[in-house]
């Protein structure tokens, strides 16, 4: 019986617990440049006493971005400004792996020098909005634009990108990267029937649309070993006008493929609002069937519904995001029942360190009321 605060195993790491801080963007890097500050470490830092941290979303080069004040891990500042941040988790014993995405299509020529986005199809996403902030802070949610479709040389660039940003995620002081292959941006664009309209090899058939997952993947594992690398995949998630109707089959076919190379783990992205799609149990079962190295689960789960599909098998670890923001001793107010603290929205991206850094643990926020 796994129970959601014992220790575990993730390859040759040692986990203090199953709990996950899952990855969230906050937009608060010091500019120019993208590069994590000395609040980024303490914001961390404040809540490492989770087995395993995965970083934010994490930029792989220059046209990679698709939000105002989000990080990179690929210069030699952002290397810089992120090495206290993993040296203070690691000091309050938890694992770090920096997730490493590319948004595609969910763009603005604001980041990407005035030219237009890359991705797999020049398909513009249905209503779906990217937030562009001024110096200041001062932003709103611009619609995203028509982009251009990728060439080959487009491709193999992006692959490099990911595989060299991955090294230079090792250099910053992470134990592993995760490759984001989920929720709309370019990984799962090449996923997705209705993203991905190609009649080369990477799209068409699944096996040509997991082309390019496959690839990224094995780049990365050439450099920095199959040990220290994670995948992100979000079957069940279709906003950013993401609904194809092969995903399901097309995961679990990614997911045989994932399992050949030996990856450390699978982190399945779930729907978290009120009316989302249930998982079909049918669904867990299969993926366990193909995949048997570790899997994460993140969506709005209780204590009780983590340690429900720890004890069903259908995961190892489990994340938790929203609840992590406004209680940075997460992992002790669940295994002391403690009321959670609700988090401030207004706050949550961009900004200094309120709603950050302030959100106090139970014992001051005890001794305060």
């Amino acid at each position: 019986m796994k129970k959601l605060f014992e220790k575990a195993q993730l390859k040759s790491l040692d986990l203090q617990n199953r709990v996950v801080m899952a990855p969230m963007t906050r937009a608060r890097t010091s500019q120019p440049g993208n590069i994590p500050n000395d609040m980024m470490a303490t914001y961390y830092q404040q809540r490492a006493t989770a087995g395993l941290i995965i970083s934010e979303a994490t930029q792989i080069s220059d046209d990679s971005q698709g939000y105002s004040f989000t990080p990179g891990v690929y210069t030699d500042e952002q290397v810089k400004g992120w090495q206290p941040v993993t040296k203070a988790a690691h000091e309050q014993g938890a694992a770090m792996f920096c997730q490493l995405w590319h948004v595609g299509r969910v763009s603005h020529p604001t980041f990407q020098k005035g030219e237009l986005p890359i991705a797999p199809s020049a398909l513009a996403p249905i209503e779906t909005k990217v937030w562009i902030s001024d110096d200041q802070g001062n932003g709103n949610m611009v619609d995203c634009i028509q982009p251009r479709e990728m060439d080959q040389s487009d491709i193999d660039r992006v692959i490099k990108d990911f595989a060299y940003s991955a090294k230079r995620a090792i250099e910053a002081g992470f134990d592993g990267v995760e490759i984001h292959g989920g929720n709309g941006y370019l990984i799962d664009q090449f996923l997705r029937t209705n993203s991905n309209k190609r009649t080369d090899n990477y799209g068409g058939t699944r096996e040509n649309r997991i082309r390019f997952l496959i690839e990224v993947v094995d780049a990365v594992i050439a450099a920095i070993g199959a040990d220290k690398v994670g995948v992100r995949l979000a079957p069940f998630i279709t906003f950013k006008d993401m609904n194809c109707p092969d995903i399901v089959p097309t995961i679990l076919e990614a997911s045989r493929q994932l399992q050949a190379r030996d990856i450390a783990y699978m982190h399945l992205s779930e729907a978290d609002w009120d009316d989302a799609p249930v998982i079909p149990e049918s669904f867990r079962i299969e993926l366990r069937e193909i995949f048997t190295n570790t899997i994460i689960v993140a969506g709005s789960y209780t204590q009780e519904r983590a340690n429900e599909v720890l004890n069903k098998g259908y995961a190892d670890l489990v994340a938790f995001g929203r609840p992590f923001v406004s209680n940075p001793d997460l992992v002790s107010r669940l295994e002391n029942n403690y009321d959670l603290a609700d988090l401030d929205g207004a706050t949550l991206f961009g900004g200094d360190e309120r709603g950050y850094i302030d959100y106090p643990a139970m014992q001051i926020a005890e001794a305060v009321e």
